[in-house]
């Protein structure tokens, strides 16, 4: 029987599967074969079959290693309920259970085992697996969330450095590497430190066509909220903020608001995480606030809207953040609100990061490229797809497509900012800036006689929104640089000189109008 006709067989009598989807088959044929593969497969996409089809093919027991005891528990008991032998190797487990674990290896009485990456590289698992090596039982690894091995990805995991020993240990063995998302630095790092340099690389598309892209101009990022929560009682969502004390209050507000909500985050204590993840994935109808530490592995099919009330640090994780929602391939939102402050405050975490300056670099130039999302007048997805090196034709399905921002001639408004941010010697933000541009003589103009600036009311054609929006639009294209060093004070960059000497024209999109408040009754 061929690879491809064994594969068919245990996808439809085990998982109960009609069909492959996209490259599912040639992954399995690939790896059941003995060949690695790094797998890059969106959210949903059907990652885990990749290596539970050839972990029941090839001979031996298959070594998954995954981050997270939730997240193995839960293919451990989706595998156990269609009869596969499975299970999971962790803390979670006492003494006696675990070695009942390690007995059933041995007797090959398991097909798949579970595994945590601090205890895989345990001596004792060591020598465990040597033994099964040697035997001839050890059918493949699957390193599971593979970015994680990125030092500079909000996912890092230090153990995962240590998974590039695997070939050198056990090189007869398969491995195949899978994620949900990685830019090209990612993927080079991923096939760098995994030592998968041979590997063959399988890259799916990265659309998920059933999620609507918005993105609004931050003014109050609660009540923008609320307004897009309008009609969507009962429905799960998460809604991802930056701090902690951010999640607790909005998680409180949104409770008050008739929107049940649990917060998450790693401040939390461990019992009461684990309880509200376990309540959002079993519960109907609730909403998540989270910051980044909730998410990865989260397998719940029905989430229906993700929300961002701040900044994500890159496309990246706007993408895998994004990818929590629809992933039973029904319509999900995507509602992200976002503002200068944001993009401050991302700054701040760059500079203040222990990383080397060249890291510092390609981290700025991912935030550059969110802005660019951000700020973009073409089409969200095929901005989104474009980073992933995807081309593809508008897709209706965004806040742009359906209605798409006026542009205007911005040359001379970016002149006039640029030219206010040199003048004022690049020491301040947007609100000062803003001030003199409209010839607003508050006292913090008049204490630095910035009143008396050629600058100072040439921008009085433009509201303080206006203003706001252009700004946001000189940083994005890289004209400005936010320095949280000097209290988000804006610096010209080097391209801000071809736009000063009028060599670059600078299109801008005009401001969303803002809907006036309801009246008082």
């Amino acid at each position: 029987m061929s690879t491809a006709t064994g594969a068919l067989n245990v996808l439809r009598a085990v998982f109960g599967y009609p069909a492959f989807r996209g490259a599912q088959a040639g992954i399995i044929e690939h790896v059941t074969n003995g060949g690695d593969a790094l797998v890059l497969m969106p959210t949903g996409g059907g990652k885990s079959l990749c290596y539970q089809i050839p972990a029941l093919l090839r001979p031996g027991c298959a070594v998954v290693v995954s981050p997270l005891i939730a997240l193995m528990q839960d293919q451990v008991d989706a595998l156990t309920q269609l009869g596969v032998k499975a299970a999971g190797l962790n803390s979670t487990l006492d003494r006696r259970e675990a070695q009942t674990v390690e007995q059933a290896l041995f007797s090959g009485g398991l097909d798949l085992v579970y595994i945590a990456p601090e205890r895989l590289l345990l001596d004792r698992t060591l020598a465990m697996l040597d033994a099964l090596y040697e035997a001839g039982k050890l059918a493949l690894f699957a390193i599971d969330e593979a970015h994680c091995v990125s030092q500079w990805g909000h996912d890092f995991r230090p153990e995962y450095l240590q998974l590039s020993a695997l070939h050198e240990r056990y090189p007869a063995v398969p491995r195949i590497a899978l994620t949900a998302t990685a830019d090209h630095a990612t993927q080079n790092e991923m096939l760098a430190r995994l030592g998968l340099g041979e590997a063959r690389v399988f890259l799916s598309s990265f659309d998920r066509p059933n999620l609507r892209y918005t993105v609004v101009e931050k003014d109050n990022a609660k009540k923008q909220l609320l307004g897009f929560l309008a009609g969507r009682k009962g429905q799960a969502g998460i809604v991802y903020c930056l701090s902690r004390k951010k999640v607790e209050e909005t998680a409180e507000w949104l409770s008050a608001q008739g929107y049940p909500a649990l917060p998450y985050h790693a401040g939390l204590p461990a019992p009461e995480r684990a309880a509200n993840q376990r309540r959002f994935l079993r519960e109907e109808g609730l909403v998540m606030c989270a910051t980044i530490a909730f998410g990865m592995g989260i397998d719940k099919p029905d989430v229906r809207f993700v929300a961002h009330l701040d900044l994500p640090k890159s496309i990246e994780a706007y993408y895998q953040e994004t990818g929590r929602a629809g992933r039973d391939g029904e319509p999900a939102e995507a509602w992200m609100a976002y503002g200068m402050q944001d993009v401050a405050l991302q700054h701040a975490r760059i500079a203040e990061s222990g990383a080397g300056e060249g890291q510092k670099i390609l981290e700025a130039q991912r935030l550059t490229a969110l802005l660019a999302y951000c700020e973009a007048p073409r089409c969200r997805r095929q901005v989104l797809l474009d980073y992933f090196g995807e081309q593809r034709e508008p897709c209706g399905n965004c806040d742009v497509c359906a209605d798409p921002p006026q542009l205007w001639d911005g040359t001379q408004a970016a002149q006039k900012a640029l030219s206010a941010i040199f003048r004022t010697g690049m020491r301040f933000g947007v609100s000062h800036l803003t001030d003199i541009l409209r010839g607003k003589a508050s006292d913090k103009v008049k204490q630095w006689h910035h009143d008396q600036l050629p600058t100072f009311g040439v921008g009085a054609d433009l509201d303080e929104h206006a203003w706001k929006s252009v700004f946001r639009q000189l940083a994005a294209a890289g004209l400005v640089h936010v320095d949280m060093a000097e209290h988000g004070a804006l610096q010209l960059t080097e391209a801000a000189r071809e736009v000063l000497k009028g060599r670059r024209a600078v299109p801008l999109r005009r401001p969303a109008k803002r809907k006036p408040a309801p009246a008082k009754v």
